[in-house]
């Protein structure tokens, strides 16, 4: 029994026995795995014991040891950065919360992390560990660990907490107090900062930074002798970046202890940040190059400052400018004192450089503001100022020698506080002058009388009597004008004046527009005994006038002695004394000479404009002396070779009469009607009408006279005499210049004969009545009329006027035919000159640059016209050619203009000047050119804000960027009426600034502000 039952134990252990070995074997390979998977873990073969840690774990195995393979799992998903490796490492945590893996796990992880770089995931997981789990070593590690995670992830408060729990450690507390230090340091807690550093190094961890930070902080508490010392120590062991901070903290030191020589050398050295400096680092160099005297380094360093506003711009900006007087680059000073002023930190630098602005202004001329605005500024900004006098006295001369009279009207005849009478007196005159120039008479004399009604300096008194008598004259005023004169001829001021040695050759003009020759001839007479050699054209003139003053009156001997002092002068107008000379002789019975000299005249003179006057005149002698033939030659070579001469209808009727005379009547009646036909309502085709009749009787051939003259339609044979007393009667008037009586007879002439014998003259006188009453617009369909009419006495009036009504009225369409035909029909040059000056000007407004140019220059082959009409065709010529892109010629225009010119036109020259050397790359020169606007025409804004902009340009090329900005945004601010140019100053500040943010922080910080 006992045996069977052994033996039953021992089958039964051997089956338990064997089955547990089997269980055996298995867990003990198991185990050979998961401490083959451990190896590779730690060996970083993270894949490889990932998976094999994965295989391990689905066995049946214990629960410590799955466990353990839940972890290394998520450990290794958190190396492998795997995506889901924060849900694996939560999944062990939550699955095995008895796991002594537990806070480790989260340990690991973070110290993964935090060796790894990645501060916030090290803190996000550090913020899971237990740290009543770890030991004290393990502690101190974490503390540390944590608290640099929480520096570089800028959480300096959790930082310090962490730190100050292991700054007293053996290991970490060196570094901790470092740390300390530097938060500290970086908070502006010096004094904190300094005592970490300074424990640091007593425990003598002398980190390479302590050096560089303790110079920098003594250099803060204006301890800057020891800021040197520490800063100069650590020079030689830094690297680039280090060494340009240090050299700026040394700088700084020198600089703030006045020692500016020895501040210069590193301030240079420094870099900047990111390689770029700021204006207070331009600031300090420039001041200490400023100090030392080294004042064009000094600008070199203060012209890079742009665009600040704060105490350290102002004051940069005082000093620029100090340094440019020192240099004596005035304009330069002027635009650095104006924004120094427009600053208030300092009120007693904004006060002296506003003072420095004005006095400059006055000195060399400002585009900005009228020199008398800029005085008056100060004045009114600074009334205790010491200087108060002095600006004041400026103020006065100003108002004179700025030039810009306009605006020194409206401030004196709109302040109270400046009644100098003596001022006011020369300014309206100045500006009366001014508007006379530009042809606004009426305006100009308004501003003469305005001078007159202020008679304390007797020579401005004088010069403004002159003048006035001047505009009166223009305005056809002719009395006026010469009762001015004469008052002007009798003061004993107007001896000294340059307008003196002229007053008789205007008075003899004016009694010669008077008619009253004989007071012209006495005037002449005293202007040519004078024998004015200086000014021979107008000499040349007077003795023209003085010959047809004697040929007005009958004294025709000595008028042709005046022709002959004309003649020998060579003058412009010669063929005209020639002809007047010729035609002299008639008039004392001497046709022969007259024949001979007319003769002489159309060979000597075969392009003069009097070639058709000389040729019928020469007719008509010859029927005088009865060479009949001869004279129909004449008459003839008129016809065929001048054919738009007013004479063509008169020669026509006097061929006729000869024919009739020497009874050809065929002949004469075929000239007869050539008239009629070709000129109708004309006193010729009327003559011709008449004569005709008297042939047709005697010819037996009244019932063809009576056909033809039904089908003239301004022949009204019934109503002739009613049709002679309306026109005489409204003529009478027109006469007496009786004007609106005469326009009431001229009107009504035109509506009960609207096709009348005299339509003509009535249509022109009437149109004369209304443009001389203002009634422009009216006048034009009788000009009209008298052009559509064939040429005649009244043409070339009419295309005159009605060219200067249409030009008015800018309708240069139409305005065009009409000078056309005046250039081609006119008999006197001053009516050939105004028409090619007005179509080179016409032309222009039509964008038809090359008809400019042309007719530009046909004005200027005329060697009479004066200095304004040649002014106006090379001014033309210069802006077509700028529209065309042929700069050589604008240039050569523009600078032959500059020597001629005044007022708006000199500007525009002025301008183009500074322009073209601008393209020629002579930046300084082209300066001098705008500041000659400045000073000369500041009154003309469009040149003076566009001469601004060169300006500008042309200091940036120089390297000056302050002046470029400087100029650019005070136009911004200031300029008004002249969109488009402030336009051009904001895109050119954009480039500039744009171009100086590459080395400049400050210009990047302001950008930012701005966007």
């Amino acid at each position: 029994m006992f045996k069977k039952i052994c033996l039953g134990f021992i089958f039964v252990f051997s089956l338990i026995f064997s089955s547990f070995a089997q269980e055996s074997a298995q867990y003990t390979n198991d185990l050979v795995q998961y401490n083959r998977a451990v190896k590779l873990y730690q060996d970083n073969q993270y894949k490889a014991a990932q998976k094999l840690f994965r295989e391990v774990k689905k066995t049946d195995i214990s629960t410590g040891v799955e466990a353990d393979c839940a972890y290394y799992i998520a450990n290794c998903a958190v190396r492998l950065n795997q995506a889901n490796a924060d849900e694996l490492m939560q999944d062990f945590v939550r699955n095995y919360p008895t796991s002594t893996k537990r806070n480790s796990a989260y340990k690991s992880v973070a110290d993964y992390y935090f060796s790894n770089g990645d501060y916030s995931y090290a803190r996000k997981w550090f913020a899971e560990v237990d740290q009543n789990s770890l030991s004290q070593t393990e502690l101190q590690e974490f503390y540390f660990n944590n608290g640099y995670a929480a520096f570089k992830t800028g959480q300096k408060e959790e930082a310090k907490k962490y730190f100050n729990r292991v700054r007293d450690s053996k290991e970490y507390g060196s570094q901790a107090k470092y740390y300390l230090g530097f938060i500290a340091y970086e908070g502006d807690d010096y004094e904190e900062a300094n005592q970490m550093f300074e424990e640091v190094k007593t425990e003598g961890r002398n980190n390479k930074n302590l050096s560089y930070f303790q110079s920098d902080m003594n250099f803060k508490l204006g301890k800057f002798e020891q800021a040197i010392a520490l800063a100069k120590e650590q020079l030689d062991r830094s690297n680039r970046q280090e060494r340009s901070e240090l050299n700026k903290i040394i700088g700084e030191s020198y600089f703030n202890l006045e020692e500016y020589e020895a501040a210069i050398p590193y301030l240079k050295e420094y870099q900047g940040k990111n390689g770029k400096w700021n204006n207070t680092d331009y600031y300090q160099l420039g001041y200490a190059y400023y100090k030392q005297g080294e004042y064009q380094n000094a600008v070199s360093e203060f012209n890079k400052i742009i665009g600040g506003q704060n105490f350290v711009a102002q004051n940069a900006y005082y000093h620029l400018a100090q340094s440019y007087i020192k240099l004596d680059q005035k304009q330069q000073a002027l635009n650095a004192f104006k924004n120094a002023a427009e600053m208030s930190f300092d009120e007693k630098i904004q006060e002296d450089a506003a003072l420095n602005y004005s006095k400059l202004s006055y000195e060399i001329g400002n585009n900005y503001k009228s020199i008398p605005e800029v005085l008056t500024d100060f004045l009114n900004d600074y009334p205790n100022s010491k200087e108060k006098e002095t600006i004041s006295a400026l103020l006065v001369d100003s108002y004179i020698t700025s030039k810009n009279y306009k605006k020194a009207m409206d401030l004196l005849e709109g302040s109270k506080a400046y009644e100098d009478k003596i001022v006011y007196q020369k300014v309206a005159y100045y500006r009366g002058v001014e508007l006379y120039n530009d042809g606004k008479y009426q305006e100009a004399s308004a501003l003469f009388n305005k001078s007159l009604s202020e008679r304390n300096n007797q020579t401005f008194t004088a010069k403004a009597t002159y003048w006035k008598a001047e505009t009166a004259y223009n305005l056809e005023e002719y009395q006026d004008a010469l009762i001015g004169y004469k008052e002007f001829k009798g003061m004993s001021a107007a001896k000294s004046t340059s307008e003196f040695k002229n007053i008789d050759y205007n008075i003899g003009y004016t009694y010669f527009k008077k008619r009253d020759y004989s007071n012209a001839i006495s005037h002449f007479k005293a202007y040519t005994s004078k024998n004015n050699e200086q000014q021979k054209a107008q000499l040349n003139d007077a003795y023209l006038r003085l010959g047809d003053s004697y040929f007005a009156t009958s004294d025709y001997w000595t008028a042709m002695e005046s022709y002959n002092e004309a003649i020998k002068m060579e003058g412009i107008d010669s063929d005209y004394a020639y002809f007047q000379k010729a035609i002299s002789y008639g008039f004392v019975d001497k046709n022969d000479r007259k024949i001979d000299d007319l003769k002489s005249f159309l060979s000597r003179y075969s392009k003069s404009i009097y070639r058709d006057d000389a040729l019928y005149e020469l007719g008509n002698t010859y029927v005088a002396e009865e060479q009949t033939d001869k004279a129909i030659s004449a008459y003839q070579d008129l016809i065929d070779n001048v054919p738009m001469s007013s004479f063509v209808s008169k020669a026509l009727l006097k061929q006729g009469l000869i024919y009739y005379n020497n009874d050809q009547g065929n002949k004469a009646l075929d000239k007869f009607r050539k008239v009629v036909a070709d000129y109708p309502n004309t006193e010729e085709a009327n003559q011709a009408v008449k004569t005709a009749r008297g042939i047709y009787v005697d010819l037996g051939r009244t019932d063809e006279y009576a056909a033809w003259v039904k089908q003239l339609d301004f022949v009204e044979v019934a109503d002739s005499d009613i049709d002679n007393a309306t026109f005489e009667a409204a003529e009478q008037k027109f006469i007496n210049s009786e004007n609106e009586a005469a326009k009431k007879g001229f009107k009504k002439y035109l509506k009960d004969f609207p096709n009348g014998l005299h339509a003509l003259p009535a249509h022109f006188y009437l149109a004369q009545l209304q443009y001389k009453n203002g009634d422009k617009t009216d006048a034009i369909p009788h000009y009209r009329y008298a052009i559509e009419q064939p040429r005649s006495e009244f043409t070339e009036q009419a295309l005159a006027r009605l060219s200067q009504i249409l030009l008015e009225k800018e309708n240069y369409q139409e305005a065009i035919p009409v000078l056309k035909r005046l250039e081609s029909e006119a008999d006197f040059p001053q009516n050939i000159t105004f028409a090619q000056s007005n179509l080179m000007k016409a032309y222009y407004q039509q964008d038809n640059y090359e008809q400019t140019i042309a007719y530009a220059e046909k004005v200027l082959r005329d060697a009479k016209i004066e200095d304004q009409v040649k002014s106006d065709a090379q001014i033309f010529t210069a802006r077509a050619a700028m529209q065309t892109e042929q700069e050589e010629k604008a240039k050569k225009a523009y600078a032959e203009v500059l020597k001629i010119a005044k007022g708006a036109l000199a500007a525009e020259a002025q301008y183009y000047d500074a322009y073209f050397k601008r393209k020629d790359g002579n930046y300084e020169a082209s300066n001098e050119s705008v500041q000659v606007i400045a000073k000369e025409y500041s009154g003309y804004k469009k040149f003076s804000y566009k001469g601004l902009l060169l300006m500008s340009k042309n200091y940036y090329d120089l390297d000056d960027p302050f002046q470029a900005t400087a100029i650019l945004e005070n136009m911004i601010k200031s300029v008004s009426g002249y969109p488009e140019i402030v336009e051009e100053a904001k895109t050119e500040l954009s480039r500039i600034k744009e171009e100086e943010a590459k080395t400049n922080a400050s210009v990047d910080a302001e950008q930012t502000e701005q966007n």
